[in-house]
């Protein structure tokens, strides 16, 4: 199994070293034609627009996209859920091209700058079902893998459809962080920076199950299936 590891910028040897330490060797892609050669892929955590100017510099975007639409597991942590969202918002001037194929919207530097990163006890309940470990993480249906707790007041300033919270709403709300949809994986934390290793386990089932899958299928017409339009997420999305 050979897993890919954009390595424009950001912590992508952090990724790769987490992947060894699961007994599998992550390849460094820099060019299209290196996507060929893996069946999945992790775009690491870093500077959006920069990494998004090299990606569009190496002539990227397009392999990417068609890597996506072909069904490979794809996960995107922090910088990397911005560019597998089909929207973000707060971006800088002019804006950055995205892969998409994530059907949420991306509030990008929600939490603030990087100097302004904290460490926080994330509940983690399908990691926990998958990968056992303890409850919590530290450090096409959409489904949500976990959130975490922001002022209400933080809630409000950020997003324009809780402006009008009520005075007695709860003084906490939760912002989703980590989501799912079908092969593609995006967190809003870097489980790279830590010793934990059950994120980079948890997409490594994702490949062998995407894998099982393609040997098992067969063909279907198109007049055989049905499709209905998935729920759309807004990340952060706040509940009360």
């Amino acid at each position: 199994m050979a897993v890919g590891v954009l390595a424009l910028q950001g912590s992508f040897n952090e990724h790769i070293a987490a992947l060894k330490r699961v007994g599998v060797k992550g390849e460094q892609i820099r060019k299209p034609e290196q996507l060929q050669n893996v069946s999945g892929l992790i775009i690491p955590g870093g500077e959006s627009t920069t990494m998004a100017k090299l990606a569009e510099y190496h002539n990227l975007f397009p392999a990417l996209r068609e890597f996506v639409k072909m069904g490979k597991p794809v996960w995107g942590t922090c910088a990397g859920l911005i560019f597998l969202a089909d929207k973000a918002v707060g971006q800088k001037t002019g804006g950055q091209e995205l892969i998409g194929g994530l059907n949420c919207t991306v509030h990008r530097n929600f939490f603030g700058s990087q100097i302004q990163s904290f460490e926080a006890e994330i509940s983690v309940p399908e990691i926990v079902a998958k990968e056992g470990g303890p409850p919590s993480f530290r450090g096409p249906e959409v489904q949500v893998l976990a959130e975490v707790p922001v002022p209400s007041d933080k809630a409000a300033k950020s997003d324009p459809a809780v402006e009008n919270v009520e005075e007695n709403a709860a003084s906490e709300q939760k912002v989703i962080v980590a989501v799912k949809q079908g092969n593609l994986l995006a967190t809003a934390f870097h489980p790279e920076l830590t010793a934990d290793t059950r994120w980079h386990s948890y997409f490594l089932k994702m490949l062998s199950e995407t894998n099982q899958e393609a040997s098992s299928s067969t063909s279907l017409s198109s007049e055989d299936l049905s499709f209905s339009e998935p729920p759309k997420y807004d990340l952060p999305i706040f509940q009360q």
